[in-house]
């Protein structure tokens, strides 16, 4: 089925050296999703980011004879009015914010990762309120659109957009079509050839059966990847399914922390250096394309996992792909109302997750265990708990005790005090308490 109706796309973050991928993408599917308007948005310090990636999309846009309008702005309220998609892809606190995540663990012995432990758990804590806050304006301006979340970490963000707001979310990551994309190219087929079941959590994704052409070919998958050099060969054969990258964070985190430790910079420091070189290219008026650098940045096929939802939505395609989204049931193991990483129908009315009963216990353990720490960060970040941020990170399975999480916690709360002012209104809160009960008690007394 093929709709005409005309679409407005927002993309949240708009001054992102991600942006001229998804530009790429809305270029390439501009008539089967009627494209009319796309609005690049970002907040008034992000404004020379913008006006750099902005320029490069503009000349993209002309240089394919301008298959829709492109608008750029610092006011997400004017940009979402009557918005049919938005693409959320932010970064609250920046890049150093990031550099803090990460090295802020490892100072107390914890893998630091912008997406996982203690890190993504700040990340998390940062990026609920902002993301919510976005939801109010969706609700208010465009109450009927769907909103893309590629804003990490995926999965804890749109299970937070989930209860807290009546927006339509699709939470997004490029692990699933990297994989499929690779079974593809391992079995010399067209990726529309290829169907994988995947089920897990954001970051926590597992291939567990495949099939080409019609074919099962999920015991030669396993042989391939168990030969391979990525994984033991005795893990594959364990877990009977292929694990995403970022499992090394949780099967084999001793080996992971040496190698953070090693390095020089972190991941962070290193894409500071790589988006500097890269604005520096989206700077030359001659550029009409996403340059080859834009590779070293990560985030492979990003816009088109995007491009590829949002069309599928808009077309009522009815294809599977894997996307995060509340479970229904999905996974027998964790609660319906769970957001989930599962292969799902596309359908104009939203993703419909398919059904995969319970998981063998090898995955369900560590699954329920990141499911509850999820669950847990989620409350932290909306109401500012203590109480809620120590249970979090206790149920991470990166932390290693109740001391290291009181630790780090006190660490990560105090570097990104400017952007976690739930928690400062608690305390305030508590300390308020704790004088009126004192007060009270000294007039009891009297």
């Amino acid at each position: 089925m093929r709709s005409d109706r005309k679409s407005k796309v927002v993309v949240i973050g708009g001054g992102s050296s991600y942006t001229p991928e998804i530009v790429e993408g809305l270029i390439n599917r501009a008539e089967e999703l009627s494209l009319r308007e796309v609005w690049l948005v970002d907040i008034p310090e992000g404004k020379d980011k913008l006006d750099i990636v902005g320029g490069l999309a503009k000349r993209m846009v002309a240089e394919e004879g301008n298959p829709f309008q492109l608008k750029l702005t610092t006011s997400r309220r004017r940009a979402l009015a009557d918005a049919d998609y938005v693409v959320t892809q932010i970064r609250v606190g920046g890049m150093k914010a990031r550099i803090k995540d990460e090295r802020i663990p490892l100072k107390h012995g914890m893998i630091g990762q912008e997406t996982t432990g203690p890190g993504g758990f700040a990340k998390a804590l940062r990026t609920i309120p902002v993301m919510l806050d976005i939801c109010r304006d969706i609700e208010e301006l465009a109450p009927h659109a769907w909103l893309i979340n590629f804003t990490n970490p995926s999965g804890i963000v749109t299970e937070a957009i989930t209860h807290h707001s009546a927006v339509k979310v699709v939470g997004l990551c490029n692990n699933a079509i990297n994989i499929e994309r690779w079974i593809a190219q391992e079995f010399k087929a067209k990726p529309e050839e290829t169907f994988i079941e995947f089920l897990g959590l954001n970051h926590l994704l597992w291939a567990r059966r495949a099939w080409v052409r019609g074919v099962e070919v999920t015991e030669q998958m396993l042989k391939k990847v168990a030969k391979g050099d990525e994984w033991p060969r005795e893990l594959i054969e364990t877990l009977r399914a292929v694990p995403c990258g970022y499992h090394h964070y949780y099967y084999e985190p001793d080996k992971m922390l040496r190698h953070l430790k090693r390095q020089k910079k972190t991941r962070g420091e290193e894409i500071i250096g790589i988006e500097k070189e890269l604005f520096k290219l989206y700077r030359d008026p001659e550029l009409r394309g996403k340059p080859e650098a834009l590779s070293k940045r990560g985030g492979a096929l990003y816009s088109e996992a995007a491009c590829r939802l949002i069309s599928s939505i808009h077309t009522d395609r009815q294809d599977v792909q894997t996307v995060n989204t509340r479970n229904c049931g999905a996974i027998a193991d964790v609660g319906p109302d769970s957001v989930v990483e599962v292969s799902s129908t596309i359908t104009a009315h939203g993703p419909r997750p398919l059904t995969f009963g319970s998981l063998s216990p090898e995955l369900r353990g560590i699954l329920q265990q990141v499911k509850a720490y999820e669950e847990l960060t989620v409350e932290a970040a909306v109401t500012g708990s203590r109480r809620a941020a120590i249970q979090a990170l206790l149920a991470n399975p990166l932390v290693p005790s109740w001391t290291a999480a009181e630790k780090v916690l006190g660490d990560l709360l105090k570097a990104h005090a400017d952007q976690l002012p739930q928690f400062a209104r608690t305390r305030r809160g508590a300390v308020r308490k704790r004088g009126r009960t004192k007060v009270a008690a000294r007039r009891k007394r009297r």
